[in-house]
């Protein structure tokens, strides 16, 4: 890798303007682990004025060439997967095992993905027999603005560049300053896949400094950001003054239902599923609902299944949980881990402090509440960690007024072995994805969400959309 505080601006490492060194902390050890350079308003200057120059000649080249490119790209990155895999672990805490399979995985899978829509996709067709002559054509809508979290790095950065690049847009990319050492590492793959200069570039930086400049920016025409909802808020008002199209995809508190009649290991599956990454998913099922008849066993197997998650060093193998991602995130979580204690949810695994066995490093003890109430802190706020929050549901009816009972709205889950009520309760839910019976959804398949949890969708044609605008022109025959 070049030097870490370099940038990749106009298809060249480059240095910052003013150098602002800021420290990389290997959150499993506490330790720093590499050194990047924020950006200021010059550098991120530097990169939209290189993606500007750039957009007219991407824009107008043949989407087969820009296939091709991101081709390159996807094989680059498969053979540098283990590379990718302890860059993410070393920065956010993640696993080995879980970087290398689900990590980097992700980002295999939607790079992948974006090529076979690509290549379906009708950059431009006839409106319809009504209409003799007029042809609707798919345009890049611009230079972007890419800006990227630390919890799912991959995932998260080829959502957004494989499309962009696919689309003909250009584009200033800026990944977490907490976990920017893969996004440095994947600035330079694009580099080896012969991207043009320009097309993509990469600033280092904070929220205030590069994030503000670009989202305010006379040149960029679109936002993408994935982040808190805090952030969105703050990305939608600097957007408003140049009319600039922003995709949101924010937080979320996602409800898990689980019905009576739901299987027998659906309680631990929930567990399981919302404790992966550390909790460090917006889509984590952090609010399990069941079923009263059931609750009470529940309870016991919930109990049960977090006492048996194991938690350690980011660097050995297995299927252990890591630390969270920061000193920040650490106390924010043990804060709100104590505030459920305090406001009288019933604990009945894990609590406050690090696990015994562990004596540094940001972990956190695999925690749950029952008898959660809408009045308390944990039912409402996005934790962001490895805590669940149980309470009991008396009907249908019941179920789907607390699952909605949120600010939010990006995955819901259901429970059941009867798919007409399945079927039901998932028209229902005000989501933007509802996971039925732990099934996954399919490649190329809408993530985003309703409410606060953002206003765009990522992957896929819907992905590409995204990244597009659309053009009526008459008596084109």
């Amino acid at each position: 890798m070049p030097n870490s505080t370099d940038f990749y601006i106009n298809g060249q490492w480059v240095a910052p303007i003013r150098p602002k060194d800021f420290p990389v902390i290997n959150p499993a050890t506490e330790e720093v682990c590499a050194t990047i350079s924020l950006g200021e308003e010059e550098d991120t200057n530097a990169a939209v004025a290189a993606a500007s120059a750039a957009f007219e000649g991407w824009a107008a080249t043949d989407p087969a060439e820009r296939i091709a490119a991101v081709e390159r790209l996807l094989d680059i990155y498969k053979r540098r997967a283990e590379d990718m895999a302890q860059a993410i672990s070393l920065e956010m805490g993640a696993p080995i095992d879980l970087a290398r399979q689900q990590q980097v995985g992700a980002g295999a899978w939607h790079l992948d993905g974006f090529i076979k829509a690509a290549k379906a996709f009708d950059w431009d067709r006839p409106l319809g027999d009504w209409a003799p002559g007029e042809r609707i054509l798919h345009e890049p809508i611009g230079v972007c603005a890419l800006i990227t979290p630390w919890n799912w790095p991959m995932n998260q950065i080829t959502l957004k560049v494989a499309p962009a690049l696919l689309a003909g847009c250009t584009m200033v990319l800026k990944p977490s300053e907490i976990a920017p050492l893969s996004g440095l590492l994947f600035a330079e793959m694009v580099d080896e896949a012969g991207v043009p200069a320009g097309v993509f570039n990469l600033v280092n930086g904070d929220g205030p400094g590069v994030g503000s400049t670009l989202s305010a920016h006379p040149e960029i025409d679109m936002v993408s950001f994935t982040g808190s909802t805090r952030a969105g808020r703050l990305i939608s008002k600097a957007a408003a003054d140049t009319i600039k199209r922003v995709s949101l995809e924010l937080g979320g508190k996602g409800a898990n239902i689980i019905f009576a009649d739901a299987n027998e290991k659906a309680v631990k599956q929930g567990v399981i599923r919302c404790f992966r990454n550390t909790g460090q998913s917006c889509n984590a099922p952090t609010r399990m609902l069941v079923e009263r008849s059931r609750y009470d066993e529940a309870v016991e197997q919930a109990a049960e299944a977090a006492a048996k998650v194991e938690v350690g060093p980011s660097s050995e193998e297995g299927r252990h949980i890591g630390p969270a991602v920061s000193e920040t995130q650490y106390e924010k979580i043990q804060d709100l881990i104590q505030k459920g204690i305090d406001e009288g949810a019933r604990l009945i695994a894990g609590g406050t402090g690090r696990p015994e066995h562990l004596n540094r490093g940001y972990f956190i003890r695999p925690t749950v509440f029952a008898d959660v109430t809408p009045d308390m802190s944990i039912y409402r706020e996005e934790i962001f960690g490895p805590v669940l929050s149980i309470m009991p549901f008396d009907s249908e009816e019941d179920a789907v007024r607390i699952a909605n009972d949120t600010d939010y709205g990006l995955t819901n889950y259901i429970q059941t072995g009867d798919k007409d009520k399945l079927r039901r309760v998932a028209r229902r839910l005000r989501s933007g994805m509802v996971e039925g019976n732990g099934k996954g959804f399919g490649q190329g398949s809408p993530f985003g969400g309703y409410k606060q949890s953002g206003n765009g969708r990522e992957g896929g044609v819907f992905g590409l959309h995204e990244f597009m605008e659309v053009k009526a022109v008459s008596d084109w025959d």
